[in-house]
């Protein structure tokens, strides 16, 4: 994920996205947004000005990209929750918050770096849902250690082993003829 997030440089081989070689851009440049496991909220901003940095980086947000903002934080489900702070909030609001802000991106490839692993199995799960849902035109490339959301999301699961990465398989297909390794882990 850092390779096409451009936060790594590969040793050889190129990063295409439609047919276009990215290899040299930097992060900002990229067509990629990345959810952090730790949601990556600042915590001196409100919920609306943190939402608002997925228009434009800027700590006083226009008045336009505030109004994006409030409603996306009205998709998913925190409208009235603008003034607080991320220390304010719950793991799952916080989560959201960071959800609401990738929908303003506006960049086809969404990677979600185990966002949502610090919550309970029902909230993830909700998490995950409502991530699909909200995002059905983007590219969803998700890290997970929880086969469970592999199981229940992907329709290709990419399997990696002692930092190997197997090409794409589709994920029932996966589970249902797992690879000694992926074997190992679920027994």
């Amino acid at each position: 994920m850092s390779l096409i997030a451009g936060f790594d440089d590969p040793d050889k081989g190129r990063i295409l996205w439609s047919e276009a070689d990215i290899t040299a851009l930097s992060p900002g440049d990229r067509p990629v947004a990345t959810l952090f496991q730790d949601n990556n909220l600042f915590p001196h901003l409100d919920e609306l000005t943190n939402v608002a940095l997925g228009v434009s980086p800027k700590a006083n947000p226009a008045p336009g990209a505030l109004e994006k903002a409030k409603q996306a934080l009205e998709r998913v489900g925190l409208a009235g929750f603008e003034t607080r702070k991320p220390k304010d909030l719950s793991g799952g609001q916080q989560s959201r918050a960071a959800l609401a802000r990738i929908l303003l991106t506006d960049r086809p490839v969404v990677l979600m770096d185990e966002a949502f692993s610090a919550l309970g199995p029902a909230l993830k799960f909700e998490m995950l849902s409502l991530a699909l849902s909200l995002m059905p035109e983007k590219t969803l490339i998700m890290v997970t250690h929880d086969p469970e959301d592999a199981k229940a999301f992907a329709h290709a699961t990419v399997f990696v082993e002692d930092g190997k990465v197997a090409a794409p398989v589709e994920t029932k297909a996966l589970f249902a003829n797992p690879p000694e390794g992926l074997a190992a882990y679920l027994s």
